[in-house]
């Protein structure tokens, strides 16, 4: 009988009942399709032929990540269809009863950093909107903020948009996913076709060059941005590949949820990409300028009914990504946290909140800013703590785990005081070696002060945390707990 501690729970993150897994193949396909066609990847994959690669070295690119990253995003979904539980329940088997909250708040701080961006994105394409209606866009920028007053607007009035939706729970997150998302494809194929038209066919629009090939302004370059751009690729879904259990315990079976995962991120990933690098090229054609930015390009594109629906469906997209993706995370996080006093609501207000205190636009100045710093950056972090989660749960439990002692202190998953030491020195010894890199890749110290190593293992930031911390974990839980490993 499942009997948790009134203290560890509340009906959030309580495990789903079998009756209450209701999501189909078509459920799952669908979220990832909403979560997929989005601003962000849009710039992801126009932001690599802005840092110099052509159209097939970009989608290569991008599909190779998604292909890599899509394997812990399986493998983290499984115990959430056979147990019914987040995200933040399952991390306390590995990390403990308390150490879980470690984990879930840097999951949930990324994703507070990610809501913030994505809330940027939907503001920003207000702004269009008003400004190709009305023409009110311009205006000095304000102190501080280092945006104009109309701008900050558009910012907060998409920001409450959201706050409604987070507001009405869950259930409505599986409904805008399930609608948005054919949607947002047929729009993202009509920006493809204007592009077309715009540039005179595919042969000119994808004719722009590798800048690394001969002759080319960075000939030979090719390896050193693509082997930090794959890291970035991964790191882009590092996030989800922790919390699909957020999602996966609603499925009806591991066949939904590993199915629906197969043909929603890698296919349309890989679409979107591709549009977002044929557009990005063919403003080079059309503009003279790679602009990686939708937003920004479909207010060079001029008025009319077709930009501002275009505009609205750019929106529409930000908002079904953002909720889906980057407040379901936090805000179970939180509820971890203390389970007594919050809920899905008020964890959602927490998210939105941080995300809004971060200046996200700053994040989002340059395209090397975007790939190098904050995508590559956290991957650093998700890579160790997924690392650690697999390990745990597939090789050193085999996929068994005691419901009960999961909620519940002084049990199986009490360790030391509620923290297991094992994950924790694993969770440093993955972080710690790509730290000096990060601080010479964002400029906080002199790159050139930082030792070649370590910059180059930050290039690997996500493979180099999640390798660390599998082995430091393992070796650690078969010295400590040889009996757990014997099963």
């Amino acid at each position: 009988m499942f009997a948790p501690d009134p203290t560890l729970i509340n009906e959030d993150i309580a495990p789903t009942p079998p009756e209450g897994r209701t999501w189909s193949v078509l459920n799952m396909a669908s979220l990832w399709i909403g979560m997929v066609v989005c601003v962000p990847t849009y710039m992801l994959a126009g932001g690599l032929v802005q840092n110099g690669m052509n159209w097939w070295q970009a989608v290569l690119t991008v599909s190779l990540g998604n292909l890599i990253v899509l394997v812990p995003m399986l493998l983290n979904g499984h115990p959430g269809t056979k147990y019914g539980i987040p995200f933040p329940v399952l991390s306390r088997a590995s990390f403990g009863i308390y150490g879980a909250n470690i984990a879930a708040v840097m999951r949930g701080l990324v994703a507070c950093g990610w809501f913030g961006i994505q809330t940027w994105i939907g503001g920003a394409a207000v702004y269009q909107i008003l400004d190709v209606v009305f023409g009110w866009g311009g205006g000095e920028a304000l102190p501080v903020l280092g945006i104009n007053a109309l701008q900050f607007a558009c910012f907060m009035a998409f920001w409450l948009l959201q706050v409604v939706v987070i507001w009405r729970g869950i259930e409505s997150i599986r409904i805008l996913e399930t609608w948005a998302a054919p949607f947002l494809v047929v729009m993202g194929l009509m920006l493809l076709a204007w592009a077309y038209v715009k540039a005179d066919g595919f042969g000119p629009m994808l004719s722009a060059p590798s800048q690394f090939g001969p002759g080319q302004p960075r000939e030979g370059e090719f390896w050193a941005v693509f082997f930090p751009s794959l890291t970035a690729m991964v790191g882009f879904w590092a996030t989800l590949s922790l919390n699909i259990p957020d999602f996966t315990r609603y499925a009806r079976s591991q066949r939904d949820q590993m199915l629906g995962q197969a043909i929603g991120l890698p296919t349309f990933m890989t679409l979107f990409s591709f549009i977002g690098v044929a557009v990005t090229s063919a403003t080079v054609v059309i503009y003279g300028e790679a602009i990686f930015d939708p937003t920004v390009l479909l207010g060079r594109m001029g008025g009319g009914l077709s930009i501002v629906v275009a505009l609205v469906a750019l929106t529409l997209a930000t908002l079904s990504t953002n909720i889906a993706a980057n407040v379901v995370s936090p805000a179970n996080a939180v509820i971890n946290l203390r389970p007594q006093r919050f809920s899905f609501r008020l964890g959602g207000m927490v998210t939105a909140g941080l995300g809004m205190a971060i200046f996200p636009w700053k994040l989002l100045e340059s395209a090397g800013n975007y790939v190098f710093v904050w995508l590559v950056g956290y991957s650093a972090l998700l890579g160790a703590i997924g690392g650690v989660i697999i390990i745990d749960y597939f090789v050193v439990r085999k996929t068994e785990l005691d419901l009960n002692a999961l909620y519940q202190p002084r049990g199986p998953y009490w360790y030391r005081r509620g923290y297991n030491p094992a994950a924790m020195i694993a969770l440093a010894c993955g972080i710690l070696p790509c730290v000096p890199g990060f601080l010479g890749t964002a400029g906080i110290i002199a790159a050139d002060a930082v030792p070649a190593v370590f910059m180059t293992l930050y290039t690997y930031a996500w493979f180099v945390s999640f390798g660390l911390a599998s082995a430091v974990y393992l070796l650690l839980m078969r010295r400590s707990s040889p009996a757990l490993m014997q099963r």
